[in-house]
Order: structure tokens, then C-alpha cells, then sequence
């Protein structure tokens, strides 16, 4: 299992929680924690990226399961 999967897994086992805390904002989970809590993705990438390396954090929008899409960014490069 990728660390993005187990992220993942953490997010979806918590979502009830995460959505009751932080409905509608952008949380940086590392290491089955939440480590940030942001306005917007951009917002979580740039301060995650200075803190880890790619591919070992998600990056995930608190929203109700069916409006939440599913994506893995893994070496993502914003300009």
C-alpha cells in the first residue's frame, strides 16, 4: 500500500469527524494525522511541499463523500 492509499484510508475512516471540524476546507493529513488545516489546495500544497516530500502527504478537501473526487497528486508542479 502507497502512503497516499493509507493517507486515503485515514481520511475516509475519520470523514464523519473531519467533516463536523473542517467541512469545506482543505486538510494536509501526514502519518495518519491531520497537519494543516487550509482555505484552499494551493494554500495546503505550498506549505505541505515545504515540509515534505512528494508523494508522502494527501492533500484532501473536506466535502460529503458524493462530492468528492478522488485525486492523488504525486510530483505536481503549480505555477
Amino acid at each position: 500500500m502507497s502512503a497516499l492509499d493509507k493517507e486515503y484510508k485515514y481520511y475516509q475512516a475519520n470523514q464523519k469527524e473531519f467533516l463536523r471540524k473542517y467541512r469545506n476546507r482543505v486538510v494536509v493529513i501526514k502519518d495518519e494525522q491531520v497537519t494543516g488545516v487550509y482555505n484552499d489546495e494551493e494554500s495546503a500544497y505550498k506549505e505541505a511541499i515545504s515540509k515534505y516530500k512528494l508523494g508522502s502527504f494527501l492533500i484532501q478537501k473536506c466535502v460529503p463523500e458524493e462530492e468528492t473526487i478522488q485525486s492523488f497528486y504525486s510530483n505536481v508542479i503549480f505555477s
